[in-house]
């Protein structure tokens, strides 16, 4: 499952750091995962990127769900259908922000045709993506950049389109972020894509809540969950019109809820590693893996982390104050 990361040989001392950055008994400090979030998404990354293609595949992300359709299929449509509200085609340059280890990159760049770039802040999801680029035969259309997204190192207007798959969530400054992508776009050209949101159903006043969105923030890497406003009114700030926005989680079948992969009731063999059961047999490996010198020190808990991660998803999405898919659509004037 380790696949020889580079990274894996800190894996202890890497969990160390990220742990620092939050403070469980409370909120945590906001200021510090934000100063210092190139440090916070590479650590976090580095310790989880390995579990997530064990469970997920290559696509790290969610989709609003069909009954009866598969996880996969349902993340390959989401990805299709934001190339297609892009009008993506050949001819066409896009950049993919915050690319992770190319699922979507590719599916994209298969599907339009068009010339797709990735930017990646994480070495070793850079070296993952180029090998799946190469893989699905897109060596000679579509590349990744190891960069940081709030530093894009691009020529200004050197896209007709962006997009970004719950990634900007990472970004300390979601107006800055939007601003760099706003600036490489060239007059015209839209950028879509998917965040991860407070709904209108949080309440900052309730401990349950906080307790949910403290959770989250520290399972997945994040200085600080917005609002579904806020990402709004940052889009406006950054210099964009805004075209759409809706939460597209409640696209979904009220059967097939988007946190459903992780609740294990849609089991098939090839989902096991999402059930509650399969992670837990996926923490027992790792422990006796750790113990016996296989795993690194901190897999374990590592491990732990993301099963306690996905309760908290599961009970931030059916409590309706948590999506990871508010879509939004907007266009550089």
């Amino acid at each position: 499952m380790n696949e020889a990361n580079p990274q894996a040989r800190d894996i202890a001392e890497a969990l160390k750091k990220y742990k620092a950055l939050f403070n469980e008994s409370d909120t945590g400090d906001v200021l510090a995962r934000k100063t210092n979030y190139i440090a916070v998404a590479n650590n976090y990354y580095d310790l989880v990127t390995d579990f997530y293609r064990f469970g997920w595949g290559e696509s790290f992300h969610f989709a609003p769900r069909k009954r009866g359709e598969t996880l996969k299929a349902s993340l390959a449509r989401c990805e299709r259908g934001l190339s297609d509200v892009l009008a993506l085609c050949p001819g066409m340059r896009a950049v993919d922000i915050g690319s992770g280890v190319g699922g979507p990159l590719c599916n994209i760049g298969t599907h339009s045709a068009a010339t797709i770039v990735g930017v990646n802040n994480n070495a070793y999801q850079v070296e993952k993506t180029r090998i799946l680029i190469a893989k699905s035969g897109l060596a000679g259309r579509c590349e990744v950049e190891k960069a940081d997204f709030m530093n894009l190192p691009f020529a200004p207007s050197s896209f007709d389109a962006a997009y970004s798959m719950e990634a900007t969530p990472h970004a300390p400054d979601t107006v800055a972020v939007y601003r760099q992508i706003f600036d490489v776009l060239k007059p015209g050209g839209c950028f879509a894509g998917y965040e991860w949101c407070l709904t209108p159903l949080f309440d900052a006043r309730k401990p349950n809540h906080q307790r949910l969105k403290h959770g989250i923030e520290y399972g997945n890497g994040l200085p600080e969950l917005a609002t579904c406003p806020e990402v709004v009114d940052a889009l406006i700030a950054a210099g964009f019109e805004v075209i759409d926005t809706h939460d597209a989680a409640l696209e979904s079948d009220p059967e097939t809820p988007w946190y459903r992969p992780l609740q294990g009731r849609d089991f098939t063999l090839g989902s096991l590693p999402r059930t509650p059961f399969g992670r837990h047999l996926t923490n027992l490996a790792v422990r006796c893996m750790e113990a016996v010198g296989i795993a690194p020190q901190g897999t374990t808990e590592t491990s732990h982390l993301l099963n306690v991660v996905a309760d908290q998803l599961i009970a931030a999405g059916a409590a309706g104050i948590f999506t990871p898919l508010f879509f939004f659509h907007a266009r550089r004037k």
